[in-house]
């Protein structure tokens, strides 16, 4: 199935996806906000206000904080997210850079050099990503009732918090809160690279499909460091104290 046949399907099955009964958000809190560069504490299951975007540029709609109480999110809002870091303009830079390395590497030689290589290689690299992005973060976390955010765990040594933010493609939540291996990152990223075998002409054999796996997973473990991590560069960058500290 052609890619932009595919993001269309996707977007219609998000329209046509029954949904369960909305969980109400908390009402705002009447107090008044905190001074300075404190931050409001967040409430039970909120997402990160902030920031939505690591180092002002990399999506970051699926954080949450592990600590929160948690809330599950509908099938809905499942995805919303998919479909914001499918259709997100920086995936295209990352298409971008991608399909230069392939085009020195010569990757894929029947797409050939030159411009309209080049032009394939960038259309399959988004492809990629935004079908990676859909199946793992909307498909399978609607069908298998998983969780498809990060929850970012903010304490605690730089190896622990890099060791958790890693195991995550390996652990997720249930739409009922336990936790169970992640069947939506290992089975969607799968598919994925089954659907990439359509437009991949010279890396269809099952080596190819393993490390094209293994590299998107591994791919989804960084930016999960990333979007762990993100919040206290940014904190340094603008010379602000940690939000604990800051409600003292």
């Amino acid at each position: 199935m052609p890619c932009s046949a595919l993001l269309g399907l996707a977007c219609l099955l998000a329209a046509g996806q029954p949904q369960p009964a909305p969980t109400q958000d908390p009402p705002p809190s009447a107090a008044p906000s905190p001074p300075g560069n404190a931050a409001a504490p967040l409430q039970p299951g909120q997402t990160e206000a902030t920031p939505k975007r690591v180092f002002g540029v990399l999506p970051n709609y699926r954080t949450a904080e592990e600590q929160a109480v948690y809330t599950p999110i509908s099938t809905k809002r499942k995805w919303v997210i998919g479909l914001k870091d499918s259709f997100d303009y920086p995936l295209m830079g990352v298409a971008a850079i991608i399909a230069g390395i392939g085009q020195l590497s010569n990757a894929n030689p029947s797409f050939g050099q030159g411009w309209a290589g080049y032009g394939r290689r960038l259309g399959t690299s988004y492809c990629d990503q935004a079908v990676g992005n859909l199946m793992t973060e909307s498909v399978f976390p609607s069908i298998l009732h998983e969780d498809p955010r990060y929850f970012r765990r903010g304490h605690g040594s730089v190896a622990s918090r890099t060791w958790y933010a890693v195991t995550r493609v390996m652990v997720t939540r249930t739409d009922s809160g336990g936790r169970r291996f992640n069947y939506s990152e290992w089975i969607g990223n799968a598919t994925g690279v089954a659907i990439s075998n359509s437009y991949y002409p010279d890396n269809r054999n099952a080596w190819d499909n393993v490390e094209k796996l293994l590299q998107q997973v591994a791919t989804d473990a960084i930016s999960q460091v990333l979007k762990e991590f993100w919040p206290d560069i940014r904190r340094k960058l603008h010379h602000q104290p940690p939000a604990s500290a800051a409600a003292h």
